[in-house]
């Protein structure tokens, strides 16, 4: 059973043209965030573009943090991704939700109005104090071993 928590999420940047995103599952984890966009909109090869979203986020769970993710669809068939890995939407921030897509492919891609762009998922925060020591145990399994360190099977 998911635990529900509220985000206080206003469209009137939507006007009646988009619907509110939603869980298309119930087993689903994140909801699509579409463009808001009069017109469509050229992300060239290998260029970068922020899209709005026409959904502006307030009051969210101080506990929460919004992820903005790439779709995998998106990504497999047309290169086109969020651009900097996923995008953090703090739980004090208030404004408009814009995604940065970036197209990895050597075609433009033409980005529709409407069309579902990224995905939008909420996660726990943890804040974590950091403490600066003089050095650390390294007395673990993997002891001082880095990279590749525990082999690939």
């Amino acid at each position: 059973m998911h635990r529900k928590l509220e985000a206080r999420i206003v469209n009137d940047l939507l006007g009646s043209t988009l619907p509110l995103p939603s869980y298309a599952t119930d087993g689903s984890a994140a909801m699509d965030l579409r463009a808001c966009t009069t017109e469509p909109v050229t992300l060239v090869a290998g260029g970068r573009t922020l899209v709005k979203t026409g959904l502006a986020i307030n009051m969210m769970d101080p506990g929460l943090v919004a992820i903005v993710a790439s779709r995998s669809g998106l990504s497999l068939k047309h290169g086109v991704r969020v651009a900097q890995g996923i995008g953090v939407i703090d739980a004090d921030y208030h404004g408009e939700i814009a995604v940065i897509l970036a197209n990895d492919s050597q075609d433009d891609y033409i980005i529709q109005p409407g069309e579902r762009i990224a995905q939008l998922m909420f996660q726990p925060v943890v804040q974590v104090s950091l403490h600066l020591v003089d050095q650390f145990s390294t007395d673990t399994d993997r002891g001082e071993g880095g990279f590749g360190s525990t082999g690939k099977q």
